[in-house]
């Protein structure tokens, strides 16, 4: 809801990393091996994307002197920033991480990642 409803990129990184690390004890739950691959994954994934959408966010504010989200006009940062929403999606062609988490956790939790966790990047596209 805060990523949604928000205006500032600032608080829509804060929204995203929330969403992620609220589904991150939901991965682990389960105690095998395999949870913990895909918790591992599912992080270092959402972190790389999450410091891209800082870095393009940063970028951008920098350029245009403002943090609102509808100011994004620079075309490196509205790369950055596709690129980075795209990984968080698992869209193809960075969609390398998905697959490999879905398998490692039970059917409830790769719902929920595979649904609700992909409702805040989408409002950001």
């Amino acid at each position: 809801i805060i990523t949604m409803s928000s205006y500032h990129w600032l608080l829509a990184w804060i929204g995203l990393e929330l969403n992620t690390l609220a589904i991150i004890p939901i991965i682990a739950k389960k105690h095998h091996p395999r949870a913990t691959e895909a918790t591992t994954k599912y992080f270092l994934t959402q972190a790389a994307a999450s410091a891209m959408i800082l870095f393009a966010s940063t970028t951008n504010a920098w350029s245009t002197g403002t943090w609102d989200i509808s100011q994004l006009t620079t075309p490196p940062s509205c790369t950055l920033l596709t690129i980075a929403l795209s990984m968080k999606l698992g869209l193809a062609p960075l969609h390398f991480w998905l697959p490999e988490v879905l398998q490692g956790v039970p059917m409830e939790t790769a719902l929920i990642i595979a649904t609700w966790q992909k409702l805040a990047p989408i409002s950001l596209l």
